[in-house]
């Protein structure tokens, strides 16, 4: 055997030896980009942790966004494999058949989302928003709410000046006054509450009749060839609701876990506690079952699209919308534990 020949099988031998001492792929190999939002909910916790990432063994680049609907740009895209959108984006981008899934109902939006009317604007109730400018993220579940609102009220949405701002723009316009009022989340919530009051919160709208909600979403190729890492991420992100839902009033403002949500949100410390309150998280069960993800999510997205279209948000609305949620990574989670 030639020197050469020598080399070449020490070469291969050597590099056989390290292959098999480190295994299958190493978490460098996964590349999991997910686009999440500032809103104050449990699963910041274990993205503050890296629990994400052990979970997955991926490299997890987290990119933040200011809005659903820039989400779920991203997404279509193919920039953000994993999103946190609101129902509403959600229902507008599966009536435009982007390729995508719901795998994970964050939860029902309560007082987490209110319409804060500026001091001296001179807004004491829905009606009184007619020939006022109002500012929400477009397609947005506030932007949904507004709507809903309005037409509870009776108040035509021509009459109302309705602008397409970013909750940081909507906190800087609000603070300059160039605007009457807005419906919008933390943190440009609690900013706008400094110099405005609440004219009514999400909770109100969805006792009216038109509910909004989280959720984390999945495009339907990267979960496809990566449906372990998908599940892993519902599992790590059912567990963080776990832990909340056991004992919530743990989760108090001397907390550990207040103190990483406060830091991913920028949500003031003081006001995480009660900003938790202000949804209804549903469980890791609960999503699996005919409430959420088996059932009463498809039949809530179909509504919500409905109601899109009425509004001349959406084009067209589709007969069925099963294909965009999925309860099975959901389930896959529940029995891996």
């Amino acid at each position: 055997m030639s020197i050469l020949s020598r080399r070449i099988l020490l070469l291969s031998s050597a590099a056989l030896t390290a292959a098999a001492l480190l295994g299958p792929a190493s978490a460098e190999d996964l590349k999991i980009t997910i686009g999440y939002q500032t809103v104050v909910e449990p699963s910041k916790v274990p993205q503050a942790d890296g629990a994400y990432e052990k979970a997955t063994k991926a490299a997890i680049d987290w990119r933040k966004f200011d809005s659903g609907a820039d989400v779920i740009a991203a997404i279509a895209s193919g920039s953000v494999d994993i999103g946190y959108v609101g129902s509403s984006p959600l229902a507008a981008a599966a009536s435009r058949e982007l390729p995508i899934e719901t795998i994970f109902v964050v939860g029902l939006i309560g007082p987490s989302e209110a319409l804060v009317a500026r001091n001296g604007a001179g807004i004491e109730k829905v009606a009184d928003l007619a020939g006022k400018k109002v500012a929400v993220p477009f397609v947005s579940t506030t932007h949904y709410s507004l709507l809903a609102a309005l037409k509870h009220e009776g108040v035509d949405p021509k009459s109302v000046q309705i602008l397409n701002l970013r909750p940081p723009e909507i906190a800087a316009a609000f603070a300059r006054g160039d605007i009457d009022a807005a419906y919008v989340w933390d943190p440009a919530l609690g900013q706008v509450k400094t110099s405005g009051k609440v004219v009514l919160d999400s909770s109100q709208v969805a006792a009216w009749g038109a509910p909004t909600f989280d959720a984390w979403i999945v495009r339907t190729d990267f979960a496809e060839k990566h449906p372990e890492a998908v599940r892993d991420f519902v599992k790590v992100t059912g567990e963080a609701y776990a832990q909340f839902l056991a004992k919530p009033d743990a989760w108090s403002v001397s907390s550990p876990e207040a103190g990483k949500i406060a830091k991913l949100t920028g949500a003031k410390l003081e006001e995480v506690p009660e900003l938790l309150k202000g949804y209804v998280f549903p469980s890791l069960e609960e999503q699996a079952s005919d409430k959420f993800l088996g059932g009463a999510t498809v039949k809530a997205v179909a509504a919500t699209s409905a109601f899109l279209k009425e509004q001349g948000k959406v084009d067209a609305v589709l007969a069925d919308y099963s294909k965009y949620v999925t309860a099975k990574y959901a389930s896959e989670a529940l029995a891996s534990n």
